[in-house]
């Protein structure tokens, strides 16, 4: 949510402001602005509406060499002009940018307002700015934003440019990220490194608590309480082509694409075939200490929550031990009960999700052992758990996580096979799961090679109002995240239901104008499956199946068909037909499925 660009240098900061918002627009925004430092005046260009509407805006006069820019996500105020950032002070001596939540900006405001201070727009972030400018006296404009920020609650990433100090930014983070790139004499600053990677690979992590100045040739970080700290940099393992279309319409159907080698990546290294077991280093877990799991929780927001569900349906199968799966936005705010003897999975695939951050904060405050899922390398949720399973999907920039979601989930079905392996699953049964895993990605293969079959079975019901999804036990996960994708890129009301369930109230909505897509592995439950299909359309509704059993001719409407495989595994493969299946009709329907309405990539604010 929210984008943030800094730059200080030696080149015109415009092209570089600008070009960095457009790789950041998959974030999710409603408008944008930049500020620029001209011949001693803060100089600021705003815009609701995309990106390209800015940069219409945007004139070539004399270049500016500092700058900060923004793509914003409205929670203050709505999506305007007045609104958008960057914020100034009332003398223009400040600008700022931020992403997150000022939670005590309507006292802020009240007090500003009393001595004076005219506000102009609807947001907590232009309190900020008049902050800052209050501080400001014969100390340096780090100084002044800290103890701006000292009377700030709330989460914030945020960067600020003084009209007085030609040459620096300061940068500061409370639970919303904020990454340095480190260039040849110049620097950047982004929410995100896909803004960066076109420049630099070097890069620089804040913490939560910590700001930094940033001048062209160095960079000074210290704690909000002034204490220095010291930040080496690192390189990321993403370039400028991971963020570009590649021949494709856009970025949904590349990364859906992409799956198959995706899955190769998660795979490689470790699966040990003789010894029938997975290899996850990166968890700091000896045997010892996996046998002693008693139970594994996974938490995650959205699809995230959905692979956890996943995950915790084959830690149970494989390892016979107690697993489910909660919001993790649920979860922080319910004061749990932290039990030593758990095995906590914090997924998110951005790592900055901040719901999943403070549940791990909550859990490492009780002593809880919580290990990460996540995407990207040095990321909050990395940092503060220490160890977990990195996820090598690759940069996901589609708001709909398709290839993520898929390694999330085969990531788990390794946790599952290596908690098994140290318990009573026999070398068999993990020989057998390991051969599974690795006949993943020919199986995913073969469902997007199916993708014509599926965009004419999206065709036929791209008129539809409301869904129905519907699964049971395996099936059930799978059936969430087929709603959620609908919902999300069509804006087709989707509902997902235990198909069990379906007697117990939803029945009552069936008819010939819902069609219900009906998720039936080939189990030891396929009599059930067949049985709610049967249902359904006893009741004229439409049915999807979506399968790899053999149907009885003319139960199901349609059919989109999947390889067989191994059982547990099967759910993964299902989910990726469902993946084409809501894609094709939200371009059915003309819906921008790399940035659907309201939504974000990242979610850094509750």
């Amino acid at each position: 949510m929210c984008g943030i660009v800094g730059y200080v240098g030696t080149r015109d900061a415009i092209p570089v402001l600008v070009e960095g918002l457009h790789r950041l627009e998959y974030r999710g925004y409603d408008s944008a602005g930049v500020a620029v430092l001209r011949r001693g005046k803060v100089v600021v260009t705003k815009a609701a509406g995309r990106v390209q509407t800015l940069r219409d805006r945007l004139t070539k006069p004399t270049p500016s060499t500092i700058g900060i820019a923004h793509t914003r996500w409205a929670t203050h105020g709505e999506p305007s002009d007045r609104n958008a950032h960057p914020h100034l002070d009332a003398e223009g001596r400040i600008a700022v940018v931020h992403n997150g939540i000022i939670e005590n900006a309507k006292q802020l405001r009240a007090r500003l307002e009393a001595a004076g201070v005219e506000l102009v727009s609807e947001t907590d972030t232009e309190a900020v700015a008049h902050l800052i400018a209050a501080e400001l006296g014969a100390g340096s404009l780090e100084d002044a934003v800290r103890a701006a920020l000292r009377q700030v609650e709330g989460t914030y990433g945020l960067v600020v440019l003084d009209r007085t100090r030609p040459d620096e930014l300061v940068v500061a983070r409370n639970g919303s990220p904020i990454v340095l790139g480190i260039g040849d004499g110049e620097m950047f600053v982004a929410s995100d490194v896909a803004a960066l990677v076109h420049h630099t690979q070097r890069v620089v992590f804040l913490d939560d608590g910590e700001l930094a100045t940033v001048r062209a040739g160095e960079y000074r970080t210290s704690t909000l309480e002034a204490r220095r700290t010291s930040k080496e940099p690192t390189t990321v393992d993403m370039v400028a082509d991971d963020y570009e279309l590649g021949g494709y319409p856009d970025f949904m159907r590349k990364e859906m694409a992409e799956q198959p080698e995706a899955v190769e990546r998660a795979l490689r290294g470790r699966l040990d075939e003789r010894f029938a077991t997975a290899h996850l280093g990166g968890l700091g877990l000896d045997p010892m200490a996996l046998r002693a799991v008693r139970r594994v929780k996974f938490l995650g927001c959205g699809s995230a929550y959905y692979a956890g569900q996943m995950g915790a349906t084959l830690v149970e199968e494989l390892a016979r031990i107690p697993a489910d799966a909660e919001p993790a936005s649920e979860f922080r705010y319910r004061n749990p009960v932290v039990d030593p003897d758990t095995l906590y999975v914090a997924i998110s695939q951005s790592g900055e999700t901040l719901d999943t951050l403070a549940a791990v904060q909550e859990l490492r405050r009780k002593g809880g052992r919580v290990i990460g899922a996540v995407n990207v390398v040095g990321s909050a949720v990395a940092r503060e758990c220490g160890s977990g399973v990195f996820l090598h999907a690759g940069p996901e920039v589609s708001v709909a996580s398709t290839k993520a979601m898929t390694n999330m989930s085969v990531s788990f079905a390794m946790l599952a096979l290596l908690l098994g392996r140290v318990r009573d699953l026999s070398a068999a049964n993990g020989q057998r799961i390991v051969a599974g895993l690795k006949a993943l990605p020919a199986r995913i293969e073969e469902v997007l090679a199916d993708d014509a079959s599926i965009r004419e079975i999206a065709k036929r019901h791209a008129g539809a109002k409301h869904m129905f999804f519907l699964g049971r036990v395996r099936g059930w996960p799978v059936a969430r995240e087929g709603a959620q994708k609908l919902k999300e890129i069509s804006y087709v009301h989707a509902e997902a239901y235990q198909s069990a369930e379906l007697k117990h109230g939803p029945l009552a909505l069936i008819d010939a104008d819902m069609p219900s897509v009906v998720v039936v592995p080939d189990d030891e439950l396929l009599s059930k499956n067949l049985a709610t299909i049967e249902q359904v359309k006893a009741r004229g509704g439409p049915v999807i199946a979506v399968t790899n059993a053999d149907l009885p001719a003319g139960l199901a409407d349609d059919v989109i068909r999947v390889s067989k495989g191994e059982p547990e595994l099967d759910p993964i493969v299902l989910t990726v037909a469902l993946q084409l299946l809501a894609y094709h009709l939200a371009v059915e329907l003309g819906r921008d499925v790399d940035k659907p309405r309201n939504l974000a990539k990242s979610v850094t604010v509750e």
